[in-house]
């Protein structure tokens, strides 16, 4: 029987100013089943024995991991492209050492220079590069595509901003390492419906955010960066949204991802005591 999807503590998404290792004491005071990795934190063990040591003992305290961000722009000039490249070796390695399965990124849904086929083709050409260096490494690679018209609609083109076309970018790579990050925010914001979730299975889903909507605004007018915690309002239809990962077979990390600037102003222990239910219920729903 494959494993559950999990409730996954990632502090950054939550805007919440926490180093690793009490990240992982407050995941397990709050009954999270897993904790982002932190690659930086991970280099900083100094061998990778001590990483491979550190992730045994976070694995003892019942944790999985998340996934951690892809440090290499997809969308970024070619000199800073081929630098991060050079890079990433030496990351996955320390990855790879703390049993992370996962990296993720997020594609940007417009360019004020590029015209969608130019961009798609940039985006095809890096991808193949990237997913065949991870898939070497033995790990798979999540790509978010981003929602809301207030933000693809403020430069010249437009470029993915809806599950159909990260597949279809994501299929022409031919990369089977390669899946969605899905985020009920863009989901939503995308127009889309727990039919276009239809037929997803836990190979094309490498993470989970889920997230609400401000009430007074229209879809097409929610802003990226302000949403509300999952439940909240209603406007997104998360139990729907749920139901279709569930549906699919998911196994990985879910997490809350809101903006919110005002939960780094709350005591942490309320915060994540408040997120961790939530998730709780949209997983077991």
């Amino acid at each position: 029987m494959l494993a559950p999807m999990f409730a996954n503590l990632s502090a950054g998404a939550l805007g919440l100013p926490l180093d690793h290792p009490t990240a992982i004491d407050l995941a397990v005071r709050h009954d999270f089943g897993g904790v982002d990795p932190d690659p930086t934190y991970f280099a900083g063990l100094g061998s990778v024995q001590a990483v491979s040591e550190h992730a045994a003992a976070v694995r003892e305290r019942g944790l999985s991991w998340g996934i951690a961000g892809l440090p290499v722009p997809l969308d970024g000039p070619a000199e800073t492209f081929r630098a991060a490249l050079v890079d990433l070796p030496a990351t996955l390695e320390l990855l790879r050492a703390a049993g992370v399965t996962a990296l993720g990124t997020w594609v940007r849904p417009m360019h004020e220079e590029l015209r969608y086929r130019e961009n798609w083709r940039l985006h095809l050409s890096r991808l193949s590069v990237v997913a065949e260096l991870l898939a070497d490494a033995g790990l798979r690679l999540g790509l978010e595509y981003i929602g809301p018209k207030t933000f693809w609609s403020t430069e010249r083109f437009p470029f993915i901003h809806s599950l159909r076309e990260a597949r279809e970018l994501i299929a022409e790579s031919g990369a089977s390492n390669v899946g969605v990050i899905l985020d009920s925010y863009h989901w939503y914001t995308a127009g889309e419906s727990a039919e276009d979730l239809a037929g997803l299975t836990d190979a094309d889903i490498v993470s989970v955010d889920i997230n609400d909507a401000r009430t007074d605004r229209s879809r097409d007018e929610q802003q990226d960066l302000d949403r509300r915690l999952p439940f909240d309002t209603g406007v997104i239809d998360l139990d729907g949204f749920t139901a279709a990962v569930r549906e699919a077979g998911y196994t990985g990390p879910v997490k809350v991802e809101p903006f919110m600037p005002s939960l780094a102003k709350e005591p942490v222990d309320d915060v994540l005591a408040d997120v961790s239910h939530r998730l709780a219920r949209a997983i077991s729903a």
